[in-house]
């Protein structure tokens, strides 16, 4: 049924892939667990604990990003998310879209 709303496919994954992605992402709350557990994450942090998250789409590298560059407490180590190389993503489909991105705790002062 998506493959024939969005019309004939010329190679590339499913039409219907990001169809059910977006089904998923909202049923299981994907986003919003995200966005609670970060927070709870860092809060559990001894001082100099790493925190780190992989992301695989965009909206949920956004939260991360914002996160991690907007909290006082932790200290980014990833300006740009680390993400795989092109042998990496052949050998591991998945892995093609993963970036992942890292912060430490502050020391206390």
């Amino acid at each position: 049924m998506v493959a024939g709303a969005l019309g004939p496919r010329r190679g590339g994954p499913h039409p219907a892939r990001r169809t059910f992605q977006a089904l998923r992402i909202a049923v299981n709350r994907e986003l919003e667990e995200l966005a609670v557990s970060l927070p709870r994450a860092a809060a559990v942090l001894a001082p100099g604990g790493r925190v780190v998250a992989i992301s695989y789409h965009s909206l949920e590298d956004r939260i991360v990003k914002r996160f991690l560059s907007g909290e006082p407490s932790l200290d980014v180590l990833t300006k740009k998310p680390l993400v795989p190389s092109r042998s990496e993503a052949e050998r591991n489909h998945r892995a093609r879209s993963a970036k992942l991105r890292a912060a430490d705790r502050r020391e206390a002062t």
